[in-house]
């Protein structure tokens, strides 16, 4: 930290090793991209990158000074104040507009990605032959369950915990008034902002809740699980990074964390029946409208896009089931195509031709499902007024009949 002749402190950054150069790098970009209009959107203050230069062979950032002071996340009080305040800020994070991090070239992953990179990993780990079984299974079998990975990617940090954010007493109250890392701003996967909670038992609950009542997007009911996932898979990356640099006291102390984490999971699964439990319900009912329900509203709500970042999302999906003309019985998401006014005509079915003067009676194993509905002649008893003398009910039945088989004859050729 250096202290100016203006009375300003900022903060010098220089990296220590080679690793470091690359997240300073990354740092600076996600800076840049932190516009005053987006700094504007966040309750908290990012840094200002103030300038570069070199020193020596590296590389030299100064950004200024933020005061306040971090939690670690297994000291984090449970209730009103800090853990409160952090789930706030992470769902305003989270609901940064996504042309932030595509303008600026930073990654960006779609579920699909996303679950394809922890596939990898997973892989990566057992190839290392020091990945215990039971572990290895577990996480399989989260990675395969389809309904873990409905989520709608958003602008993430990439995994910042909760020593990130800066706190400030504001009338007694611990709230989040800044946040340091911006090396992993991406788009991806909300959950993994909230993999620490793992490590924070007291206030979990409460930073979680607070997050979605905060949060303006739709209810992702599986992000806790996804977020325990990316928790434990951080022991498999330490482990693949001991291997690959042939350390073997990081890949023997990755094997000690790993043991000790299959000894304490065993018989548990990721993925469990009950996707939220009761503090989440309780969240969610604070956020909905004392008022009675408006009317339905049945038009796509879409943020919105230009045809350049469509393309870029569409390009990343896997080809739709249906455009191989198979049908899986997995929740896949389904190209849509236009359908022209002649291919509609053809969808119809075709009129019904004219009745002959005496059509004979189905047999009773036709299938008649989707044929025009012809109403009985005859009364059913008790379904029309009895005959009169002078015939007018029997009229005014028959005209209600014929007005009837009308509409429905109507309504099957529409």
């Amino acid at each position: 930290m250096a202290h100016l002749d203006d009375g300003r402190r900022v903060v010098v950054r220089v990296p220590a090793d080679p690793s470091a150069s690359s997240e300073l790098a990354a740092q600076v970009r996600a800076l840049r991209a932190l516009t005053p209009g987006v700094r504007g959107l966040l309750p908290f203050r990012a840094p200002e990158l103030l300038g570069e230069g070199g020193l020596g062979g590296e590389r030299v950032v100064v950004v200024d000074f933020l005061p306040g002071y971090r939690v670690d996340a297994a000291h984090l009080p449970p209730g009103r104040g800090a853990a409160s305040s952090l789930g706030a800020a992470l769902a305003a994070l989270h609901a940064l507009p996504q042309s932030i991090v595509k303008g600026e070239g930073l990654p960006a992953r779609t579920p699909q990605q996303v679950r394809a990179d922890a596939t990898r990993l997973i892989d990566r780990a057992l190839a290392t032959r020091r990945l215990p079984v039971t572990l290895a299974h577990r996480w399989h079998r989260a990675v395969d369950a389809d309904e873990l990975w409905r989520f709608e990617s958003a602008v993430v940090l990439g995994g910042a915990g909760a020593a990130s954010f800066l706190f400030e007493d504001l009338d007694g109250v611990p709230t989040v008034t800044g946040l340091l890392e911006w090396h992993g701003l991406s788009i991806g996967d909300p959950a993994i902002d909230l993999q620490w909670l793992a490590s924070a038992p007291d206030a979990a609950d409460d930073v979680y809740a607070a997050y979605i009542a905060g949060s303006g997007r739709a209810p992702d009911v599986r992000a806790r699980e996804r977020a325990r996932l990316y928790a434990e898979l951080e022991f498999a990356r330490w482990l693949v990074h001991g291997h690959e640099v042939d350390r073997e006291d990081i890949v023997a102390d990755a094997v000690e964390l790993l043991e000790s984490l299959a000894a304490g999971v065993t018989g548990d699964d990721i993925v469990t029946d009950a996707a939220l439990d009761v503090d989440d319900a309780i969240a969610l009912l604070d956020r909905m409208p004392g008022a009675s329900a408006p009317a339905i509203d049945t038009s796509m709500q879409t943020d919105a896009y230009d045809p350049e970042e469509l393309s870029q999302w569409v390009a990343d999906e896997e080809p739709s089931s249906l455009d191989t003309g198979e049908l899986s019985g997995g929740a896949e998401t389904f190209d849509t195509q236009e359908i022209s006014p002649d291919d509609l005509a053809e969808l119809r079915p075709a009129p019904p031709p004219a009745p002959a003067a005496a059509p004979a009676a189905p047999h009773p194993d036709d299938d008649v499902s989707t044929a025009p509905i012809d109403l009985p002649a005859r009364r059913a008893e008790g379904s029309l007024p009895p005959r009169t003398d002078d015939g007018n009910a029997t009229d005014a039945a028959a005209e209600a009949e014929r007005a009837s088989t009308a509409a429905l004859r109507r309504w099957m050729a529409d």
